[in-house]
């Protein structure tokens, strides 16, 4: 199984409004093949913007991650040492979090942010 690693917008589409996705997204994420990984980062990020009232979800959608299939990946040391040395060409911590655990474990990251791809990081979208 080939590892993708999801940011927040490209779970929450992946969920709620797959039309969104790009067709090759799409196809990644419905692949048998695929192993789809969400951080606990975006787990975070999501917890936070619903927390202050940012972004609404079904009561439940942070607990039924894994029931979609999804695999949960979380934060380590190394990826710790690899955001310490990521330039500063997004500022989004989350994102740029997001960008040290795809390198840290070699795992492309399926995202439509154009920032992220400005990283050394294989990004698929």
């Amino acid at each position: 199984m080939r590892p993708f690693l999801l940011d927040s917008c490209t779970l929450l589409w992946a969920t709620i409004v797959p039309e969104n996705l790009s067709i090759r997204a799409q196809n990644i994420i419905n692949d048998a093949d695929s192993l789809i990984i969400v951080s606990h980062v975006t787990i975070w990020e999501l917890s936070i913007k619903m927390s202050i009232g940012k972004l609404t979800l079904p009561h439940n959608f942070l607990n039924e991650v894994e029931s979609h299939g999804y695999t949960l990946l979380p934060t380590a040391l190394k990826h710790f040492g690899v955001f310490r040395k990521l330039p500063l060409l997004h500022k989004d911590p989350f994102d740029r979090l997001l960008i040290a655990q795809s390198i840290s474990e070699k795992i492309p990251l399926i995202t439509c942010d154009p920032e992220i791809a400005r990283y050394d990081v294989e990004v698929v979208w």
